[in-house]
């Protein structure tokens, strides 16, 4: 009898572990932004991301960057094949040196590791656009 009750108590338990098993993996779908905060969390979050991650190096200071960071955040969001990460030009000197950022809004395209787009400045939104449809496997490269 006891053994009975015994499973009684960890069959709820069991479901409540695959209930949170399911959410975590839903999750996942969802795209992320990702502050980053250091050289090693830009490495752990960016380079080794199984998405393909539009980098937006900025700064506070910056007016083209207060204009270009939230309409990144805008267009990337629908995209869940996708991440955005946001990197502080001011907190972030290695990166900035790593990657020969000279101005900002400066924004590089990294998937699997590799560079593999990048503009710098406010540039407009087809031009955007373009690139997030190419990242998120959208489009073609030569569409």
């Amino acid at each position: 009898m006891n053994n009975a009750i015994c499973q009684g108590l960890r069959s709820p338990v069991r479901r409540l572990a695959g209930l949170r098993n399911k959410l975590i993996s839903t999750s996942v779908v969802h795209n992320e932004t990702i502050l980053v905060k250091n050289y090693d969390d830009f490495v752990n979050k960016v380079m080794n991301n199984e998405k393909p991650v539009i980098v937006n190096f900025h700064a506070e200071w910056c007016e083209p960057c207060k204009i270009l960071t939230p309409k990144l955040k805008e267009l990337v969001e629908p995209f869940t094949s996708l991440d955005l990460a946001i990197v502080d030009v001011e907190d972030n000197a290695e990166l900035v040196h790593t990657f020969e950022v000279k101005a900002v809004p400066a924004v590089i395209a990294i998937r699997n590791g590799l560079i593999v787009d990048k503009f710098i400045g406010l540039v407009d939104t087809d031009m955007i656009n373009s690139l997030i449809e190419r990242m998120a496997g959208k489009r073609n490269n030569g569409a």
